[in-house]
């Protein structure tokens, strides 16, 4: 773009042929500074601007300072008046100006061109055209012409139009890439996935046979141990009532292995065997329903059984608490028909919803036992706060889901972090303690692979509930 300017009767050219943009202001624009003293007489202002048809207006100063404008619009308007023409041309411009509107509007060369323009259309409407006074950093004036600051604003709106565009072309062929590039990711992990799985559960069912067989074993034979015992102790009563005074190396023997104490620790050693035993076997069926993870067909499953093996697989993370401290489970079961789904992608879903419910109420203790040890006075038991996991389940009219509620009393989330909490990756833990994959996996499962309903609801101080809805 070619600029022709006149700086006090002197003619020069300046070439500026950089694209605008946004940060383009007002100095790079074509800008005009021609300086007449007020002395001179007004015929010499028609005279510049007849030889420069697109000077908007003229610098007046007086004593070298610059006192105002003149635009070509007020000048022409004024000396085409009756009379004007004679009344002004050899007379000083002072005169002149002093019978126009005196009022300049200036902006500082550094004024970006989509600042000045808005600040310029602000002017009443009498004064909207008139030219724009530009102050330097060095302190001279120069004039910009309104339509001149329009035409750049247009241009630069054009380029930002143009810009966005280009950007959004670039952003459809990138999400295209991205969406690609996550599908052969899903399918890599999918089958990564599924060899790891199907390893496991191979891994798995070897352990499970050599754990069950000792463990059927000894559950088999406790019975048999309990009897034969208790027939050796009434055996031994029976002499001790027939010899009551027996001979001194048999009452010592008697005395050294605490008789008494051993018909009572005894039998309660083999309940309590007894119940280990069983524990050992119900551990076993859980990890015998583990081994089928890589299920490629979906099965009948009653939600409540899947409920409660989640529950055994997590009781040493709910009996790690202190009998002070203790998580109570409180179940709500009603009338559930059986469910069409795949099971253990379903138990691990409440395995994960689990989880979450136990780092709240403990986070929730810690916090608890922090202000207790901060209590000069001691807090009566009955008046320390419960922690609790209720587990609903109903089957609503029309009768199509089964809906499973499980809630908790712990910390709870704000509303910015309950958003986010089936992003992959997104963990409100501190960092190395979240995954934050279990909720974005727990999602996928019900809403993807199911088409049922996963929701969140939650209140900071006031716990969470977990809503989940599978169709049947």
């Amino acid at each position: 773009m070619v600029t022709t300017c006149v700086l006090t009767n002197q003619v020069f050219t300046n070439t500026n042929e950089e694209k605008l943009g946004l940060k383009t202001t007002l100095q790079e624009l074509p800008l005009w500074e021609i300086e007449v003293e007020l002395s001179y007489p007004a015929s010499h202002l028609s005279k510049l601007f007849e030889e420069e048809p697109l000077l908007p207006g003229v610098l007046l100063s007086k004593n070298e300072l610059c006192v105002g404008i003149i635009s070509r619009r007020r000048f022409f308007e004024k000396m085409s008046q009756s009379y004007s023409l004679d009344l002004y041309s050899q007379r000083p411009i002072e005169v002149l100006y002093n019978m126009l509107p005196q009022v300049a509007f200036t902006l500082y060369e550094e004024t970006p061109v989509i600042e000045a323009t808005p600040l310029a259309l602000e002017r009443s409407p009498e004064f909207i055209y008139e030219p724009i006074l530009v102050k330097t950093a060095s302190g001279k004036h120069r004039l910009i012409d309104f339509h001149a600051l329009l035409l750049a604003y247009s241009q630069i709106h054009i380029f930002i139009l143009t810009e966005l565009q280009r950007a959004e072309e670039k952003s459809k062929i990138a999400n295209t890439d991205l969406q690609n590039l996550q599908r052969k990711y899903d399918q890599l992990l999918k089958k990564e996935k599924n060899e790891k799985v199907a390893a496991i559960g191979q891994l798995v069912t070897s352990i499970v046979q050599q754990i069950n067989k000792p463990a059927t074993f000894i559950a088999g034979n406790v019975i048999h141990v309990k009897r034969y015992i208790q027939d050796l102790l009434q055996l031994i009563n029976l002499y001790q009532q027939c010899y009551p005074t027996p001979a001194a190396e048999i009452q010592t023997a008697l005395n050294k292995i605490e008789l008494h104490s051993l018909n009572v620790e005894l039998p309660n050693l083999l309940t309590f065997m007894k119940s280990g035993s069983q524990h050992i076997r119900q551990i076993v069926r859980s990890l015998q329903n583990f081994s089928y993870l890589n299920e490629s067909e979906k099965q009948v499953v009653d939600i409540h059984t899947s409920i409660d093996s989640a529950l055994l697989v997590l009781e040493s993370r709910l009996k790690s608490c202190t009998d002070d401290e203790g998580i109570t489970i409180v179940k709500e079961y009603r009338s559930l028909t059986l469910v069409e789904c795949y099971a253990e992608q379903i138990k691990q879903v409440f395995i994960n919803i689990l989880s979450n419910a136990i780092d709240a109420l403990k986070e929730r203790m810690k916090n608890w036992k922090s202000l207790m040890e901060t209590q000069q006075e001691q807090i009566p038991k009955h008046e320390c706060p419960s922690f609790q996991i209720r587990i609903d389940t109903e089957m609503p009219a029309p009768f199509t889901h089964v809906v499973i509620r499980i809630a908790d009393n712990g910390l709870g989330m704000t509303e910015k972090v309950r958003q986010r909490i089936f992003e992959p990756f997104f963990s409100a833990q501190p960092i190395g303690k979240g995954t934050g994959l279990g909720l974005f996996l727990s999602y996928q499962i019900v809403v993807e692979k199911h088409g049922g309903q996963l929701h969140c609801n939650s209140t900071l101080e006031q716990g969470a509930e977990f809503i989940i809805k599978i169709p049947v």
